[in-house]
């Protein structure tokens, strides 16, 4: 993340990659819905994936790459993230997710697949824990490659699109496999369809607190490195979130 670039202009990125997030992946949607599952699951959960991958490389080095206000309050949890850049990066994800909706809307006038809404298929309850663990092992991941001088940065947005991907092979039958409240946002602002909405805000949010906290225990500490080592990074070898086009 360039942190000399205002704060405006790393939001803005944020935006951009959050609409490109919900136009892809509920694009995705409902083209497999109208077109007969001519993608099926594992294609939707591709599309997810591949853009989630594409936009960590394209917009990592502006402004972090988070696309979920989820990720942002874990990051600003465990201190990787200033409180006032998190409201102005979660209003930018949930505004970028809310235009990608219209813009899905002014094509598909008659909402098939009401826009790519997440809802349930099982009791509120199984899919708050369902979204909860999904967000935990994606955090855990996010974790790892963006913060950690030991993880192999450069393969961090393969590593993030791969467990997206993942995350809604297995969990997209059962809750839509969201993880990020602003993609859940902007369709059920737009469709209008809000029913058990709350799963998509608490069990994202406290997944991801779960997944950083985990990760910041399994690190532990890391003997400090001479000549080779990152001017940012700390003693325990912990570093700004920063991750790499």
């Amino acid at each position: 993340m360039d942190r000399s670039l205002a704060l405006w202009r790393r939001a803005a990125a944020e935006a951009l990659a959050a609409f490109a997030l919900v136009f892809a992946g509920c694009g995705a949607i409902i083209a497999n819905e109208r077109y007969h599952g001519a993608l099926g699951a594992v294609g939707v959960s591709l599309v997810f994936g591949l853009i989630i991958m594409v936009m960590v490389y394209a917009t990592g080095h502006l402004s972090g790459a988070h696309i979920n206000p989820s990720v942002t309050i874990a990051f600003t949890l465990t201190r990787h993230f200033s409180p006032r850049d998190a409201v102005a990066y979660t209003a930018a994800q949930l505004t970028g997710a809310t235009l990608a909706a219209l813009v899905l809307l002014g094509v598909w006038t008659d909402s098939p697949a009401h826009l790519g809404v997440t809802v349930p298929t099982v009791a509120a309850g199984s899919a708050f824990l369902y979204e909860a663990i999904l967000t935990a092992l994606l955090m855990f991941v996010i974790m790892a490659v963006a913060t950690d001088t030991r993880a192999v940065g450069a393969g961090a947005a393969i590593a993030i699109g791969g467990v997206v991907g993942l995350d809604a092979l297995f969990g997209g039958a059962v809750t839509g496999a969201s993880m990020n409240p602003a993609r859940s946002f902007g369709p059920a602002l737009i469709a209008g369809e809000w029913r058990d909405f709350w799963v998509y805000v608490a069990g994202p949010l406290l997944g991801a607190a779960i997944g950083a906290f985990a990760y910041q225990l399994a690190r532990g500490h890391q003997p400090p490195r001479t000549a080779d080592r990152d001017p940012e990074e700390q003693r325990d070898g912990s570093r700004p979130v920063r991750l790499p086009a």
